[in-house]
Order: structure tokens, then sequence, then C-alpha cells
């Protein structure tokens, strides 16, 4: 989760780290800290809360001028938010500095060892125990990066470790395990970071780091080894956006910026996936098209804003292919013991490409023999390599904690596997593709058109600012909708919000409906499946007739709703299947509109961080 940086080079390496940082921020806010090689000894400063805090403290007490440094924004696991916790963390000596992203699982034997050998160690982290045993290491072998290699063999978790030492003064080393890190290779300077984001404005020439690999940035260059010493291969790759993609454009935040995106992202994910004859393709498939035709079920693991962009692709999924499809929470598929075979295609979604519980849900599907197909934003992250297949979702850079672009390209990227399946499988012709494709193409202009309407849906969010409660409600695709509505607004808004199965409201959740309590729900087209619409028409009957107050999102000319919405939101008609991509934009306006009247800050929830890289 945290935000890790590090800088070897010509430049100002508190300068360059702490633009990185925030770029990182994103990853986590609980504390901030850097520490830079200067005068043949370590400077250091760190503070509790967000990198304005040192930013403050940098001003009032500035560190030397250093041209190699490192720094980190946290999200605490071991100990709270306090600047004894902060990173970097030092040895008893002052001489070796580490950050650290992930979590050290044997660290209280490590530091009980530690102790009994006469080190002192204030901090309540499992970081901590890094620096002394470096400090060790380096003691004998005086190579910092042979020092991080030994260390790194008796360290269990997940973990990115970056280090540096006062005798080393133009090294800086990292380490991977489980957890993102990747090289920025600039001219005659080199970079090392959580996210590209981070060195983006200097280069775009990035290194991915394998697992159980350690990294050594020079002045005169990069080695990679790995955890045994050995030579490791490493692929380059070139960041297809700039800094710019990063930046708020003048939006008042980034989930502002990114709701706003949305038409060209779901655009750029459907760029060149199919020719002239109607085939699709995908980025990189591994799987051969003999091996799909034998699947015999599809399983989809993902978590939060994900997971739901896999219940809405189990619709498509199981509709164009006739393939049993389930969907799992990542975070309980492998303690589950699930049923997996060599026919069955997993499905792993996630933004970053880094997310701890699906890469060990991917990791357990390949050991059962499953083939493993990544859905992803993040070229050169950890679960496409470790897949089969892969399909990038093409959103650019989401800076924002809760997901909104990430989330409708997910979607599109969905219905792509679908019918790429329904191609191999001959469930789907050609031309049937091509239906689906282009009504898919007319979507961005559908999102266009709903983003230009959303003015009283902003004025309803402020007027509802002062609520405990909001309740979704939504049938067929329009219950995974109904989810993702409820998870932004508890995102952001910090308040109780409810999804549901409309059907199910009469099963127990309707003991919650009570005078003026705000109910939003997702109407299916009465154009598809009628008696779906019909259903949730009378569902909305229910709930007003108890006193509440009904937000009705429906398709235009919908008049069957009219009566019973206490305010309607109008979306443009699309085929069911695909309603999704439009009836989730009010609500993340909504919910951004909501929080932001209740004086939240939007794209830092608190608790929250971007990239879930523990379990």
């Amino acid at each position: 989760m945290c935000g890790i940086v590090g800088y070897v080079g010509p430049q100002s390496a508190l300068d360059v780290v702490m633009a990185g940082l925030k770029r990182l921020e994103y990853r986590g806010y609980d504390s901030a800290g850097v520490a830079v090689l200067a005068d043949g000894g370590l400077a250091t400063a760190k503070r509790a809360g967000k990198l304005v805090n040192l930013d403050k403290e940098l001003s009032e007490h500035p560190l030397p001028s250093a041209a190699t440094g490192i720094g980190h924004t946290r999200w605490a696991t071991h100990g709270g938010p306090t600047d004894a916790n902060a990173h970097p963390h030092l040895d008893n000596a002052g001489r070796v500095a580490v950050v650290h992203n992930g979590i050290i699982e044997n660290f209280a034997p490590l530091r009980a060892e530690l102790a009994e050998r006469g080190h002192e160690l204030p901090s309540e982290t499992d970081t901590e125990v890094v620096a002394h045993l470096l400090a060790e290491e380096y003691s004998v072998c005086a190579d910092l990066a042979e020092a991080m290699r030994l260390v790194c063999g008796r360290l269990e978790g997940a973990f990115t470790l970056v280090a540096v030492h006062a005798d080393a003064p133009d090294v800086v080393v990292g380490a991977r395990r489980n957890s993102p890190l990747v090289v920025g290779v600039g001219e005659g300077e080199y970079f090392l970071a959580s996210d590209v984001a981070a060195f983006i404005a200097h280069t775009r020439n990035a290194v991915e780091l394998g697992q159980d690999q350690v990294v050594e940035l020079r002045r005169d260059g990069v080695t990679v080894t790995g955890f045994d010493g050995a030579p490791a291969d490493v692929r380059s790759y070139h960041v297809d956006w700039d800094a710019s993609a990063a930046e708020k454009s003048g939006y008042a935040s980034f989930m502002l910026k990114e709701i706003a995106e949305q038409p060209k992202a779901v655009a750029d994910t459907l760029l060149g996936r199919i020719d002239g004859s109607g085939t699709l393709s995908l980025d990189e498939v591994r799987i051969p098209a003999a091996v799909l035709r034998e699947v015999d079920k599809v399983v989809v693991v993902a978590c939060g804003t994900a997971f739901h962009a896999g219940l809405i692709a189990k619709y498509a999924i199981e509709h164009w292919t006739r393939i049993p499809c389930e969907v799992e929470l990542a975070s309980e598929f492998r303690y589950r013991d699930p049923i997996l075979d060599q026919q069955t295609l997993v499905v792993a979604i996630s933004q970053s490409g880094e997310t701890m519980d699906t890469l060990m849900a991917l990791r357990h599907a390949r050991e059962q023999g499953a083939r493993v197909l990544a859905i992803c934003n993040t070229n050169g992250s950890t679960i496409p390599r470790e897949s089969d297949a892969v399909l990038y979702t093409h959103a650019g850079p989401e800076v924002a904690v809760a997901s909104t672009k990430a989330f409708l390209t997910q979607l599109v990227a969905c219905y792509l596997v679908a019918l790429y399946l329904g191609q191999v499988r001959g469930t789907k012709y050609g031309d049937e593709i091509r239906d689906v494709v282009r009504d898919l193409s007319g979507i961005s202009g559908a999102v266009e058109r709903v983003l230009e309407t959303m003015d009283p849906v902003r004025e309803l969010a402020r007027s509802l600012a002062h609520k405990n409660t909001v309740l979704f409600l939504g049938r067929h695709v329009g219950h995974p909708v109904a989810l993702e509505g409820a998870l932004k607004l508890k995102e952001l808004a910090y308040m109780h919000a409810e999804g549901f199965a409309a059907g199910e409201l009469k099963h127990g959740p309707i003991a919650l409906i009570e005078e003026d309590l705000p109910v939003v729900v997702v109407v299916p087209s009465p154009r598809g499946r009628s008696v779906l619409h019909d259903k949730i028409v009378s569902n909305i009957q229910e709930i007003r007739a108890r006193g509440a107050r009904t937000v009705v999102i429906a398709e235009e000319g919908d008049e069957a709703v009219v009566p019973y919405a206490d305010h309607l939101v109008r979306i443009p008609a699309t085929p069911t299947l695909l309603q999704p991509l439009v009836a989730t934009v009010p609500l993340q306006v909504f919910a951004c509109e909501l929080a932001t009247a209740r004086g939240n800050e939007v794209d830092q929830p608190r608790n929250l961080a971007k990239s879930v890289t523990v379990e």
C-alpha cells in the first residue's frame, strides 16, 4: 500500500523524492518521511499525517543538499501513524535508512534476536528490524546489495524494501517479494518507486522487477540479481502516458477529473480489439484456443469495486458462452478449498495488478492447474506477468482512491473477454460480436451524455448530506451496480449504505425502510426482459408506500416509473447487459458530491489506500 521513491543522479534528491511522494500519496497518507545521503552521513525527516506535515517540517528545518535519497508515504499496518513509526527507519548508529511496503511476518522473532544482541528498537513497526539486520550484514561484507540479499533470505511475508547506507553515498538498493517496485531509467539518473507515476515527469522508460529480486542503482547503471545473487533477466518497457495525465488539469479533485475522463477511457479500452472480419484480440494470449474450447467453468476473482465488475461479468459470460461462471472474493478464495482443474479458466481483475488478495488467489489457481486471464490497468505489474493471458484496460493513471474510470473500463474488458470466449468456442458468430462491439462503441457517447446532465444529481446529493443511511436496490446487472453505488458512498461519505437485490427486499431488508429514508433504485430497461422491469416497479411501490424517498435511475422513455419517483435520474437507453456502464456514473457523481458537501476529502478517504498490497 505504501508509496516508495528512491533516486540517484545529478538533481536534488530531496526535490525528486518529494515530488514523487506527492504523486504516490494515494497509496497511503498516515505519515511520510525522507532520508538523503550528504556530507558522509544520513539526514532524515519524518512526520505523522499527510505529506503537507512533512513539507512544513522541511521548510522549517531544511535537509542538506544531496544527490541520493529515498522517501516514503505510509499506510499503517504495524504501529499507529506516529512520528516514531513513520519511515525511514534507521539502525542505532544512524548509518542505514530503510523504507518498506508490505508486512514482514516473522518480525517478532527477528526483533527478539536483535534485542538480545543489544539493539534498541524504539518503534512499533516490523520495518525497523530490517535496518538493524542490514547494518549487521553490511559491517561484514561492505556491500549494500549483498547485505540486502542476505537479509531478504531471512524475511518472511510480502515486502518491498529500499535502503541507503552512509558509507555508500551514490547507491540505492531495493528488493521486492509480492509487492510492487519499478525502476525508472533516465539519462545519468535512476529512480525506484512503487509506481511509475513517481518518476513519470523525468522519464517514461522503466524496468520491471521480478519476484525475489534485488536491484542496485548507481550513477553509472542498474544491476538486478535474484535473492541468491545470480544475474536476473528483466524487461524494459515504455510508459504510454505522460505526467500531464496524472495532474488534476483544473479539476477540484482527481476523482472529478477521472469521472470526466470515463468516455475517453471506455473508448481507449475498445481500441484495436476487433478487425474487419469481426475477430477479437486480447493484448497477450498465451492460452491456446483449443484449451479455451475445453473450459467447462469460469471463476472470476477480485476485490472491492473489481469484484462488482466480476458480478456483472458473470451475466455476460454465461449469456454469451453458456459456460457456468462463479464470482469469488479473492480474499476468501484460496481459504475455502475451491474446486479447480485444467478445464477451469480463472479471470483475475485488478486495477493495479498488485492487489495481494487477488495475486494469492491467482497463484493458488495456477497451482491447481487452472489457466488464468488477467484484466488489469497497469503494464508491467505482477498479476499480468503471472497470468496466462492479459487484457489491459488502458484507463490511464487513476489517482483517486475510490475507483471510477477503472471500474467502467474493467466492465468493458469483461464484456470483451466474454465475447472472446464466445468467439473461440463458436457460441457467437462474427456478425453477432460486431453488433455487441458496435453497441459498446456507442457507450462512450452515452457516458458523455450522462455527465452533461448531472447537475440535478449534485443538487440532490447536497440535500441529502445530513442523512445517515442510503439504501440501493437493483435487479439482474443492476444489483452489482447497487452494490457499487453503496460502496462509493461508504468509501467517500463515511455513511451507512447498503446495496440489495431488489427481490430480496421482502425477505428482511424492508424492515429498514422508514419515513424519508433515501432509497436509490436502478431500473432495468423495459425493452429487455420486461418481467425484470415490472418487478422492480413493484419494489419501488413497496418502499414508497412505507414512506421512503425514492431516487430512481431509469432509461430515457421509461414512463412507468414516473409516478413512483421522488427524484428521477435519466440515463440513455442501452442493451440490458451493458446498462451498468451508464447507470453507475450517476452513483459516482452522487457519492462524490455528497462527500464533498460533508467536508470530506474525496481523493484520500480515511483509512484507505489505492493499491492494497497486503492480505
